[in-house]
C-alpha cells in the first residue's frame, strides 16, 4: 500500500497594529482559457513550489503537497485585496474569485476526492478564529463553500489541538494525526529556529489560523508481494552503496524515455492505484552519472505534458525500494521567493476582505508531510510467490539510485504530492 499518513499546511494570520485599505479585484483572464489551461497552471505552480524548496532542502529526502498549499492559498484569495491579491493570483496562476474558476476547481476537487473501499482521499480546511475577531460575512460564505472548509471559534491563549478538528471532518485514526499546540508549534514545526519569545508573542496575539489537511490511502492495482522483497544495493548521491528493502514485481506498466533541454536522458514509470484514478510516477535518470538534481531543476509543464502522451504500456520487471519519509518546514521563506511577499509583510499585507476592523498578515506557513510506500501486506503471497532473482526477459526498471516521484490524478493531471528519495533508509520502517 502507498499510504500518506497526513499532510498539513498551517497558515497563521496574526493581527498587526497596521491598518489595511480595501480595493476591488478584477479578473484578467477569460474563463474559457482558464479552464483550458488549469491543469497547466497547477502543474506550473507545483513545479515552482518544489524547485524553490530544493534550493534550501537539497541534501535529503523531500516531499511536498502542492494540492494542500494551493487550496490554502486559494482560500486566502477570497480575503485578499490590492497587491496582496495580485501576488496570490500571479503565484497560483489564477484567481478563485472568478466564478468560472470556482466551478472548474469544485468539479476537479470532486473528481479527485472520490473515495472507494480501496482508495481514500480527502482534504479539509479548518479556519480557527480567535474569540473576538470579527470576520466579514462574505468571506465566511466563500470559506464555507471552498474546499470543505469549516469555521471554528478558538482560544489561542490555551493549548489548541488541531487534531480534534481534523478528526471531526476526516475521521482518521490517531496515528495519522499531526497535533499542533498554540504557543509551541512554531518551534516544533517550522524548522527555522523560532524562539520561545516569539512563541509567547504568538499566543498573546489575537489570530486566525488556517489548517489544511490532505489524507490519502491507496492500494496498488497490482500488489508487491512481501515475499519478493529483498535487501538489495542502493547507490546514494555521494556514490556510496547501502542495502535497502527492495520490492519487486513483474507487471504491465506505462513507461517512457525522455530528454531534458540539456539532452540528459531519464525514464518515467507509472504505477496505478486500484481504480485507475490516481497513479505514482517514478522519475529515474537513465545514466548513473547523471545527478537527480540536474533532472529536477529542468522539469517544466511541457515535459509533464509529454509524459501524458509519451508513456506506453509495457511488461517490465519493476524494482522499487520500500521507503518512509517525513518533512517539516516553514514556507515563510519559500512563498516570498515565488513572488508572494506582501502577505508576510505587516505593513503591506491587505486581507481586509477577511476582517474590515482588524489588520491581518501571514506570519508563518507551516507544512508537514509524512509518506510511506510498502508492498500492502502479504495476502495470497504463498499462492503466487515468485523468486526474485529468477528474472524474465522483460525490460527492467530498477530504482536503485535517487529518484523523483509524483502522485497525480490521471484525468486532470493534478499533482497531489511530489518528492524525491535520495536515501530510502532514512526514516525507514
Amino acid at each position: 500500500m502507498y499510504h500518506l499518513s497526513v499532510v498539513s499546511l498551517f497558515l497563521c494570520l496574526l493581527l498587526s497594529l497596521e491598518s489595511s485599505s480595501s480595493s476591488s479585484s478584477s479578473s484578467s483572464s477569460s474563463s474559457s482559457s482558464l479552464q483550458d489551461n488549469m491543469g497547466r497552471l497547477h502543474s506550473s505552480f507545483s513545479l515552482s513550489l518544489y524547485q524553490t524548496l530544493t534550493e534550501s532542502e537539497n541534501v535529503s529526502n523531500l516531499i511536498v503537497s502542492p494540492l494542500s498549499v494551493s487550496l490554502s492559498l486559494g482560500l486566502l484569495q477570497f480575503g485578499a485585496r490590492g497587491n496582496t491579491l495580485a501576488q496570490l493570483e500571479q503565484t497560483l496562476g489564477y484567481n478563485v474569485n472568478e466564478a468560472q474558476v470556482q466551478d472548474f476547481l469544485s468539479h476537479s476537487q470532486g473528481d479527485i476526492s472520490n473515495s472507494s473501499q480501496n482508495l481514500f482521499l480527502q482534504q479539509t480546511c479548518t479556519l480557527l478564529v480567535q474569540s473576538g475577531v470579527r470576520l466579514l460575512s462574505e468571506f465566511t460564505h466563500h470559506a464555507a463553500a471552498w474546499a470543505n472548509t469549516s469555521v471554528v471559534q478558538a482560544n489561542f491563549s490555551q493549548t489548541v489541538h488541531m487534531q480534534r478538528h481534523r478528526d471531526a471532518h476526516s475521521g482518521h485514526s490517531q496515528d495519522e494525526a499531526l497535533t499542533v499546540q498554540s504557543g509551541s508549534s512554531s518551534g516544533e514545526l517550522s524548522g527555522s529556529g523560532e524562539t520561545q519569545a516569539e512563541a509567547l508573542w504568538w499566543s498573546q496575539r489575537q489570530q486566525v489560523a488556517l489548517v489544511n489537511t490532505v489524507v490519502f490511502r491507496g492500494v496498488w492495482q497490482k500488489h508487491f508481494l512481501f515475499s519478493n522483497t529483498q535487501n538489495l544495493p542502493f547507490t546514494l548521491p555521494d556514490g556510496s552503496i547501502i542495502k535497502v528493502p527492495m520490492m519487486y514485481q513483474a507487471t504491465e506498466v506505462r513507461f517512457g524515455q525522455f530528454r531534458t533541454l540539456s539532452d540528459q536522458r531519464y525514464t518515467v514509470l507509472e504505477l496505478p492505484y486500484l481504480g485507475h484514478s490516481l497513479s505514482l510516477q517514478v522519475v529515474l535518470p537513465s545514466d548513473r552519472k547523471t545527478s537527480l538534481s540536474s533532472i529536477e531543476s529542468q522539469l517544466n509543464t511541457r515535459q509533464l505534458a509529454l509524459w501524458d502522451s509519451g508513456l506506453r504500456r509495457i511488461k517490465m520487471d519493476v524494482f522499487l525500494p520500500r521507503f518512509r519519509m517525513q518533512n517539516k518546514f516553514n514556507l515563510r521563506s519559500v512563498l516570498p521567493a515565488m513572488g508572494l511577499s506582501d502577505a508576510f509583510n505587516p505593513a503591506a499585507a491587505d486581507f481586509s476582505g477577511i476582517s474590515a476592523v482588524e489588520g491581518l498578515y501571514v506570519t508563518d506557513a507551516f507544512h508537514e508531510v509524512r509518506i510511506e510506500v510498502t508492498e500492502d501486506g502479504t495476502k495470497a503471497a504463498a499462492a503466487t510467490a515468485m523468486v526474485l532473482l529468477k528474472r524474465s526477459r522483460a525490460p527492467v526498471f530498477k530504482a536503485d539510485r535517487p529518484f523523483l516521484f509524483l502522485l497525480r490524478h490521471i484525468n486532470t493531471g493534478c499533482i497531489l504530492f511530489m518528492g524525491r528519495v535520495l536515501n530510502p533508509a532514512d526514516q525507514l520502517l
